[in-house]
């Protein structure tokens, strides 16, 4: 992968890719085994990308996939993985895992199911319905609804009402 590819086409979205790969692992390392995973499909598949929509959809639905490719083959080989998400300096310092309020949200959206667990990201990126729609390959008029249950679900599971 050239550096310019990655300047260009990936870094630019790395702030997204980090919070599905986040949202899809409990340990540091398949974390990075997931970020790299999706780093490497967005370079092979780059030029599959035919421009019917924006590139950072294209980026979104790619990190999905891979994520939930990744947790499919986790679920089929557990042993192949750890479960414990270390504490190490590098989580830490990074944003996206020093707030407790945060780590606390994503404890909870890590209880919702797979598919949820990517649409209230994108809800979170402040996508409009049609582009959850268009990244998860759903209809949009039931966006809308899902997203107000996965609020609920959020709330419920936060307030420690629901296991």
């Amino acid at each position: 992968m050239s550096n310019d590819f990655y300047q260009i086409s990936i870094k630019p979205y790395a702030a997204i890719i980090i919070k599905i790969c986040r949202a899809y692992t409990n340990s540091q390392e398949d974390f990075e085994d997931y970020y790299q995973e999706v780093c490497l499909q967005i370079w092979r598949t780059r030029n599959n990308f035919r421009g019917q929509s924006d590139w950072s959809t294209w980026v979104y639905r790619l990190a999905l996939n891979v994520s939930l490719t990744l947790l499919k083959k986790k679920k089929n080989n557990p042993q192949l993985f750890t479960s414990e998400f270390p504490q190490t300096e590098d989580v830490e310092s990074s944003p996206v895992f020093a707030d407790e309020a945060l780590n606390d949200l994503y404890d909870a959206i890590k209880r919702l199911s797979d598919v949820d667990r990517g649409v209230v990201l994108l809800y979170l990126e402040e996508k409009s319905y049609q582009q959850i729609a268009d990244i998860t390959g759903t209809n949009p008029n039931n966006i809308g609804v899902r997203i107000t249950r996965i609020k609920e679900r959020l709330k419920k599971l936060m307030d420690g009402k629901v296991n």
